[in-house]
């Protein structure tokens, strides 16, 4: 054992938040290296296909040295193994966001004794921030640039004027 501490942040990331970027601001500064793992499942859609999720988290994620960035599609107890990381972060913002990931964590667990799940509450200014929210606010032309970064929003509101063209919302 090294005495290095890994961990691994895993989501969707869609779209990347400020939210979410305040929870690797904060885990970087804790652990000595960080995963930041985009989760793809295709029985899901995505506003942003898996390949934009991860340039975009690639590039939101480049001012932190200990910080990798990667692309999984299969179990995320898997992905731990692999890397060898013992810990998976799990941002909270709300009692159900808990309840949710709670039951998750059980279930990899069981899967994975070894791993051991860390919730982290959001700061209370990005509380309110779901993805679906920033989206649907995004299709109504509201403001969503405090709610994620710039390089976001311009691909948001550029996915948005694309459906609007082509008549796919």
């Amino acid at each position: 054992m090294t005495g290095m501490l890994r961990a691994l942040f895993p989501g969707s990331f869609d779209p990347p938040s400020h939210g979410h970027l305040n929870i690797i601001h904060r885990i970087s500064s804790i652990y000595d290296e960080i995963d930041v793992v985009v989760a793809t499942n295709p029985e899901k859609q995505y506003t942003f296909d898996a390949d934009e999720r991860l340039e975009l988290m690639r590039t939101l994620c480049d001012p932190y040295d200990n910080v990798r960035v990667h692309q999984w599609d299969r179990l995320i107890v898997e992905f731990a193994e692999q890397v060898g990381a013992r810990v998976m972060i799990r941002g909270v913002r709300a009692l159900s966001d808990f309840e949710y990931e709670f039951e998750l964590s059980m279930i990899n667990k069981g899967l994975n004794p070894r791993i051991e799940t860390i919730f982290m509450p959001t700061d209370s200014k990005y509380f309110v921030l779901r993805s679906s929210a920033i989206k649907e606010l995004a299709r109504l032309d509201g403001d969503i640039s405090r709610m994620v970064p710039d390089i976001v929003a311009e691909r948001l509101k550029e996915k948005v004027k694309r459906a609007r063209r082509t008549g796919s919302d």
